[in-house]
């Protein structure tokens, strides 16, 4: 455990002329969870897809476990992208398939284990969320906070090195949102890399190890939450004292359950 297991360096990507990341350098470490924090449309999905090589950038380099992955070809990339998985922010759930199917989907096309192993793999990912019982339901019969919990135990069926979520609880309610909340927790506890994209400063709180502030496809501020609280107000990130009132809020209320207990 320890080291980085994520940079960028001097990253740079324009669509039509439109920067939308402007040499963005970012560290994420190996085993924890790293939080990219940022208004809507500041650049934050579009790092997820620079990370798994869906975007390639015009400038920097992307390393992943130390190899730059910038300018691979696809077949270059696969290996590295079988350590990654991503919850995406509309769960991308194919709907003709029932939950098992779902959640074994990527097992069954790039994992050589049995269908009795791949039946277990599902049921054990399933458990874990919470989901028992729902292998022959499908999309269309759950809740957004069960889709949810189904992309999430897809993502984590072939045990990958790094998980990035995008927007996870992003239209779900205060108490799915917590469970989601719960669940990245608990998985980045077994030892995964994670990196959460989310506009929701509490989540950010509740999940982030390391934070990383990003307003018009700038990083602007980097660290742990007590280092970003030390920050001036408005020096650098707009955003920045939204944070720091969202965290204070989010401090008081963590207090008055700790005095309940």
């Amino acid at each position: 455990m320890g080291g980085v297991m994520i940079e960028l360096e001097n990253v740079s990507l324009a669509f039509n002329g439109n920067y939308v990341l402007r040499n963005v350098n970012l560290t994420i470490e190996n085993g924890k969870t790293t939080v990219i924090l940022g208004p809507s449309g500041a650049g934050k999905s579009t790092i997820i897809k620079v990370i798994v090589g869906l975007l390639k950038p015009e400038n920097g380099s992307v390393k992943i476990d130390g190899v730059n992955i910038v300018g691979l070809s696809d077949n270059e990339l696969f290996p590295l992208r079988t350590k990654m998985a991503v919850v995406f922010q509309g769960n991308a759930l194919f709907d003709s398939l029932n939950v098992e199917e779902n959640v074994a989907y990527f097992l069954n096309e790039h994992h050589a284990l049995s269908p009795a192993e791949t039946r277990e793999r599902v049921k054990e990912c399933l458990s874990f969320v919470n989901l028992d019982g729902t292998e022959n339901k499908y999309p269309e019969e759950l809740s957004g906070g069960m889709k949810k919990r189904v992309a999430i135990a897809r993502a984590i069926a072939f045990h990958p090195d790094i998980i990035l979520y995008d927007e996870p609880t992003t239209g779900l309610d205060p108490v799915n949102s917590e469970v989601i909340i719960e669940m990245i927790n608990k998985i980045q506890e077994r030892g995964a890399t994670s990196v959460v994209v989310t506009h929701i400063i509490k989540d950010a709180i509740a999940v982030g190890d390391k934070f990383a502030v990003i307003e018009d496809g700038k990083i602007k501020e980097s660290g742990s939450i007590d280092s970003l609280l030390e920050e001036e107000d408005g020096a650098n990130s707009e955003f920045l004292s939204e944070i720091k009132a969202e965290a204070n809020l989010y401090n008081k209320v963590l207090s008055k359950r700790e005095e309940k207990v």
